[in-house]
């Protein structure tokens, strides 16, 4: 465990060190930079609008630079032949998998309170506190998937591109499922087959959608039962992850 810990404080002292930090604080700068543009041309519901955009963009702002920060540092440590090094040391894989992991994940529940943060302009603390525990769930959600694509692939532009395209896929599913599934005078059997293969791809992909919702923001906060729901799911799809990257490691001789 102390393993464990000291490496997952000397990745996270990686993150800081790089520009992680400033890319962070312009997102948060564009967000309410833009959100201040939408207010001076929306003619109904300004706050509604500000809070929703800046959410969004922040939400999709967290995911991409988390993504980004694990893939780019797990790539230099293979370019680097680093990762060898590390695993010729009398540590186990797990501990060093797992060690990385929370390094970034940290890194993640920081980006996700300081993307929070300006939502308080528009809605209350206890929205903001629901919306920001659940983008901290998903942050730490992409984290675990960057690093099992960095480590699959060992380069940079295959393991963003794998897990941003992942993210937006279970981002956009539901809605692709809600259309699929839009009653229809006649339904052929290509129609239902292509049902069947989203319900299939739905069933092993996280619901992102169902988390980190903007209308917490505007409506008040959801369900206790629901809330919890959608963290457990987080937090579970996140545990498979690391498994998944764990046998993966294992398998292989660096």
């Amino acid at each position: 465990m102390n393993a464990t810990l000291i490496l997952a404080r000397n990745v996270f002292l990686e993150a800081r060190r790089s520009g992680l930090p400033w890319l962070g604080l312009a997102s948060v700068a564009a967000a309410i930079v833009l959100a201040a543009f939408l207010s001076q041309v929306a003619l109904t519901e300004s706050l509604q609008l500000q809070a929703a955009l800046a959410a969004a963009l922040l939400r999709a702002c967290g995911a991409f630079l988390v993504a980004l920060a694990v893939a780019s540092s797990t790539a230099r440590e293979v370019a680097d032949k680093g990762l060898e090094f590390m695993l010729s040391l009398p540590l186990s894989r797990a501990v060093q998998y797992l060690g990385r992991w929370l390094g970034h994940a940290w890194s993640a529940v920081l980006v996700a309170i300081a993307f929070s943060l300006p939502l308080l302009l528009w809605s209350t603390p206890m929205e903001v506190a629901h919306w920001g525990l659940s983008l901290a769930f998903e942050l730490a959600l992409v984290a675990a998937l960057a690093l099992f694509f960095s480590m699959a692939f060992g380069q940079l532009l295959p393991a963003v591109a794998a897990s941003a395209g992942f993210y937006l896929l279970a981002r956009v599913l539901g809605t692709i499922q809600a259309i699929a599934h839009a009653p229809l005078s006649e339904i052929s059997w290509m129609q239902r087959a292509a049902q069947w293969l989203i319900d299939a791809v739905a069933f092993v992909l996280p619901r992102l959608d169902a988390v980190t919702r903007t209308d917490w923001l505007l409506y008040g906060t959801p369900a206790a039962a629901e809330y919890l729901i959608g963290l457990g799911s987080l937090a579970l799809y996140a545990l498979l992850l690391l498994a998944a990257g764990l046998v993966d490691l294992h398998r292989r001789n660096l």
